[in-house]
C-alpha cells in the first residue's frame, strides 16, 4: 500500500501536517526562548517540549544523555584566525626585518595547527579540539511506534534540534560574501603553510621574498575576517535549519497515530537529535549506542535524515556527505528516491560538498543512513543566520518533505531494501 492510498483526502492531510510543522516550529521557538545552543538550556527545553508532545503519540519516549564540548567544534574558526594572524606578523618580521630561522619555525608551528584543526574537526568531525573548551550535557530523543506484531524491520526519522550560533558574512552578505572570505582565508593559509615550509628550507630567492612579503601583508586583514567569522553573541532561531526536520520527522509518527496506522512488522522510530551544529555529536553518539545492537538483532534497520526543508527546486537526497568524503547508503538513499516518485516528484541524488549531516556520523558509525534535504547550497542568506525564524518557512517543501518520509515508510514496510 502507498501511504497517499492509505487515507482518504490524502493531499489535504498533507496540507494539514505541512501545517502542523510549522505550527509546532513555533512553538519550539517560543518555549525554548529563541536559538538553541547544543547543551544549553534552550536546547534542553525544546527536547523537553518535545517529549510533552509525543509522548501521547508515541508508544515510548525516551531520552539518551551524553556529554560534549560544543563550542569545540566552530572554536577552530578563532583558533587558526588567531594562529596564522600571529604568523604573518612573525613573516613581517622576518622578510622586512630580520630573517632569524626561528621565526619560521614558530610560524611552521602555527600553520600546521592551524591546518590540523580544520582537517580534525571541520572535515573529519573529529573530537580533536574539545579538551579546550567546556563540557556540557545533552540529549537525544527517540520516539517509537512499535510493529504490530514480529519486528522485522525499523526505519529511523531524525532532524537535529540544535540550533548555530550565527555565521557574520553570510548574515551581511549572503553566500557569496560568505565563500569569497572563506576561499580568500584557505588560500592564505595554504600559500603561507608553502611559504613557511620553503623559508625553513632556506630559500631565500627574489620571487621567493616578493611572494612571502605580499602574502605576509595579505594574511593580516584576512585573519582578522576570519577571527570575527562566528558571531558568538546571537544563536539563530533555526526554524528551517533544523526544526523543519525534526517536526517533519515526528508527522510521519504524528500521521500514523492520528489515522491508526500501525504496520505489522515495522518499527517506526522517530529522533529529535541534538548537536549536529556541534559536529554531530549527537548522531555520533547514537550510532555509538546501538549500531551493533541493530545489526546483531537481525531488524533489518535504516536512518532517513531530514535536514532544513526550505528550499524547493533545491530539494534532494544526499548520498555523499561529510564535504565528500563519506559515502551513504546506496540502497537506503535509492527507496528515498523511489518515494519521491511516489510522493509524485523526481528527487535527485545530491552531496554536501561543504559541511556534513547526521547521515555522516551514523553512516561512520556503521548505520544505513542517507538524507533527505532542500536547500540552498549557495547558502541562502537564512542559512545560520537570524533570518532563520519561524515567518520564514515554506510550507510547499515541507509538504513536499513530509510526503517523500511517508511514502518511504510504507515502502520500506512493504517491500525493505528489495523495493
Amino acid at each position: 500500500m502507498l501511504a497517499k492510498e492509505s487515507v482518504k483526502n490524502f493531499d489535504e492531510q498533507l496540507k494539514k501536517y505541512a501545517d502542523y510543522v510549522a505550527t509546532q516550529i513555533a512553538k519550539t521557538i517560543e518555549v525554548a526562548g529563541g536559538g538553541r545552543p547544543s547543551g544549553y538550556p534552550q536546547e534542553h527545553k525544546a527536547q523537553n517540549y518535545v517529549i510533552e508532545h509525543m509522548t501521547p503519540v508515541a508508544d515510548e519516549v525516551r531520552t539518551e544523555e551524553f556529554k560534549l564540548h560544543p563550542k569545540a567544534f566552530m572554536g577552530w574558526v578563532l583558533i587558526d584566525g588567531i594562529c596564522m594572524l600571529i604568523t604573518a606578523l612573525l613573516l613581517i618580521i622576518y622578510f622586512f626585518i630580520a630573517p632569524i630561522k626561528g621565526l619560521v619555525i614558530v610560524s611552521l608551528i602555527l600553520t600546521v595547527i592551524s591546518v590540523a584543526c580544520i582537517l580534525g574537526e571541520f572535515l573529519f568531525y573529529k573530537e580533536f579540539l574539545d579538551p579546550l573548551f567546556p563540557e556540557r550535557e545533552a540529549k537525544n530523543v527517540i520516539c517509537t511506534r512499535k510493529a504490530k506484531g514480529e519486528t522485522k524491520r525499523r526505519i529511523i526519522f531524525s532532524g537535529h534540534v540544535d540550533s548555530a550560533w550565527e555565521w557574520r558574512y553570510t548574515y551581511l552578505g549572503g553566500g557569496r560574501l560568505l565563500t569569497t572570505i572563506i576561499a580568500i582565508g584557505i588560500v592564505c593559509l595554504v600559500v603561507d603553510l608553502i611559504i613557511v615550509i620553503l623559508a625553513a628550507c632556506g630559500l631565500f630567492t627574489t620571487w621567493f621574498l616578493i611572494i612571502g612579503r605580499i602574502f605576509a601583508i595579505i594574511t593580516i586583514p584576512a585573519m582578522i575576517l576570519i577571527i570575527f567569522f562566528m558571531n558568538w553573541s546571537i544563536c539563530v532561531d533555526g526554524a528551517n535549519d533544523n526544526l523543519s526536520g525534526v517536526f517533519a520527522s515526528m508527522a510521519v509518527m504524528q500521521f500514523l497515530n492520528d489515522n491508526d496506522i500501525r504496520f505489522e512488522n515495522t518499527e517506526v522510530v522517530s529522533i529529535s537529535m541534538s548537536s549536529e551544529e556541534a559536529g554531530l555529536r549527537g548522531a555520533k553518539d547514537f550510532a555509538k549506542r546501538h549500531a551493533k545492537e541493530f545489526a546483531d538483532s537481525g531488524v533489518e534497520t535504516i536512518c532517513i535524515c531530514t535536514d532544513t526543508l526550505r528550499d524547493f527546486d533545491d530539494m534532494g537526497i544526499y548520498n555523499k556527505d561529510m564535504s565528500g568524503t563519506v559515502k551513504l547508503d546506496a540502497k537506503t538513499a535509492g527507496l528515498v528516491k523511489e518515494a519521491s516518485h511516489l510522493a509524485g516528484l523526481d528527487l535527485p541524488y545530491a552531496n554536501v560538498f561543504f559541511g556534513s549531516s547526521d547521515a555522516a556520523a551514523l553512516a561512520q558509525g556503521g548505520m544505513k543512513a542517507c538524507c533527505l534535504a532542500a536547500m540552498d547550497p549557495t547558502p541562502a542568506r537564512y542559512y545560520h543566520t537570524r533570518l532563520d525564524t519561524a515567518d520564514n518557512l515554506d510550507k510547499r517543501t515541507i509538504a513536499a518533505g513530509v510526503n517523500t518520509l511517508l511514502e518511504a515508510a510504507f515502502l520500506f514496510d512493504e517491500k525493505g531494501l528489495d523495493y
